[in-house]
């Protein structure tokens, strides 16, 4: 007699155990359908932006915000650092907070990102205190930290999976500042123009190490719920400034996710 299960999550679950892994390719194109269309490239604010319809302010409490989540990153990576046992993954991951950090004083992305607040206007010793930043920012930043200390290291790499689609995203918004933001020095952008560079070859590192360690279907599930998490983050952060500076008090709809869900197994009700 068949051995009926209590909850609909336990039964998922030894579905997923039995379920073998996807090749190589159908799970990258997994990975790449489920973060593309939660990037938060889609959100409005970002729309926004790209069109030319923010104002000054709302385009620097958007550097001023996004500075505290610069500062999350190299924290984030230290952790996962701290997780591996392999010395040649962990001198592949140092470069990463060598490159928001920098070798010396004066270099790297967080110093770029202020040299970007300084180019919109902000008076950078403010954005560096942290003091401006909104409460539902901190929460999102933080939040991811946590998930990262929480997760497996291979959860935790797989949350870096959002880097694929950076390189696009980053080429557009210095493409949209210079058109429609030219108050904003070209020197300003430098951070921006680093991220096409950095972010491609992170990315080439990320799908690399999750498609070798998921070696099992719900391995592979948990890297794209991973991605997943860490696409709602960047997309909360959005959030907050949409709420806070362009529509205070309204609210904002995101589109709304479903689960990961793989086509090659959907099924359908009777």
């Amino acid at each position: 007699m068949e051995r009926r299960v209590g909850r609909d999550g336990d039964q998922a679950m030894k579905d997923d155990q039995l379920r073998a892994p996807l090749s190589k390719e159908d799970f990258v194109e997994w990975l790449t359908r489920e973060g593309s269309t939660r990037y938060h490239d889609q959100h409005p604010f970002h729309k926004l932006m790209h069109e030319g319809n923010l104002t000054k302010v709302q385009l620097q409490q958007w550097v001023l915000n996004r500075y505290y989540y610069q500062t999350r990153i190299p924290i984030k990576d230290a952790l996962i650092v701290s997780k591996s046992e392999d010395p040649s993954f962990r001198r592949i991951w140092l470069h990463r907070i060598q490159d928001h950090d920098g070798q010396q004083e004066g270099e790297g992305g967080l110093t770029l990102w202020l040299e970007l607040a300084r180019g919109v206007g902000l008076d950078v010793e403010e954005v560096r205190s942290l003091r401006s930043v909104l409460p539902g920012v901190r929460l999102a930043c933080d939040g991811y930290v946590q998930f990262v200390r929480d997760s497996s290291l291979l959860e935790a790499v797989a949350s870096s999976l959002t880097e694929l689609f950076a390189p696009t995203l980053m080429s557009r918004r210095i493409e949209a500042w210079k058109h429609h933001y030219p108050w904003v020095s070209s020197d300003a952008l430098g951070y921006f123009q680093m991220r096409i560079a950095c972010a491609s070859l992170d990315s080439k590192q990320v799908v690399e190490f999750v498609v070798q360690h998921a070696l099992t279907y719900e391995l592979q599930e948990r890297c794209v719920r991973a991605l997943i998490k860490k696409a709602e983050i960047l997309w909360h952060l959005l959030d907050c400034l949409q709420m806070a500076y362009v529509e205070p008090g309204s609210g904002v709809k995101k589109a709304p996710y479903d689960q990961p869900h793989d086509r090659r197994h959907s099924q359908t009700s009777a």
